[in-house]
């Protein structure tokens, strides 16, 4: 189950994250320090899966500038991993992103996380650019991705619109919607594409 960090017990969540980190990032895990000052940082939004016993299974957060959310770190046990978990956290990530109003939402991955890598594709990110040797101490590079939260506008929208003297013009303008039913070209374009 997700929850967000208000509802649990904040020292068994910074314990978990710690645990976590270390077993899953090593040497370039965040100390205890590291955690308790990430979760205490302004415009943070943490949240963690338990399961049915109350045990942290996962963990994953953002920072939102008025612009863009941040993914910081998303984390799932060793034991917990490949059960949907990782996705069920970033789900609620973007979800609360969007409400939020952020535009996009931004990551740094190494280049070699595969299952990490694989999650961002299927929920859309797509890569931006290459920082060299971002994770230390190893020395790993990292990809920067993002994924837009903000729907795009595509094509155009047919709008009737009543003039002064009761007179109907009908116009175009950009929307996310085309409406086509007063347009003989474009329903014998979409019958032909049927074909």
């Amino acid at each position: 189950m997700i929850v967000d960090l208000e509802t649990i017990d904040r020292e068994k969540a910074v314990q978990a994250i710690v645990a976590m980190e270390s077993e899953l990032f090593g040497r370039g895990a965040w100390s205890e320090n590291m955690v308790r000052e990430e979760l205490d940082a302004p415009a943070r939004t943490y949240v963690f899966d338990r399961d049915g016993n109350g045990i942290i299974r996962g963990y994953a957060g953002y920072w939102y500038d008025g612009e863009d959310a941040e993914l910081m770190t998303i984390g799932v046990g060793a034991a917990w991993q490949r059960q949907g978990i990782a996705a069920a956290l970033l789900n609620r990530l973007v979800e609360s992103a969007r409400e939020q109003g952020a535009q996009r939402m931004l990551l740094e991955v190494r280049v070699d996380n595969e299952p990490a890598l694989h999650l961002y594709r299927k929920f859309g990110f797509v890569r931006l650019g290459l920082r060299k040797r971002y994770y230390q101490p190893e020395g790993i590079d990292a990809y920067t991705m993002a994924l837009d939260l903000e729907p795009h506008v595509v094509g155009f929208q047919r709008t009737n619109q009543l003039t002064d003297d009761h007179t109907v013009v009908s116009a175009m303008h950009a929307g996310s919607e085309y409406d086509t039913s007063n347009d003989m070209n474009a329903q014998s374009d979409e019958q032909g594409d049927a074909q």
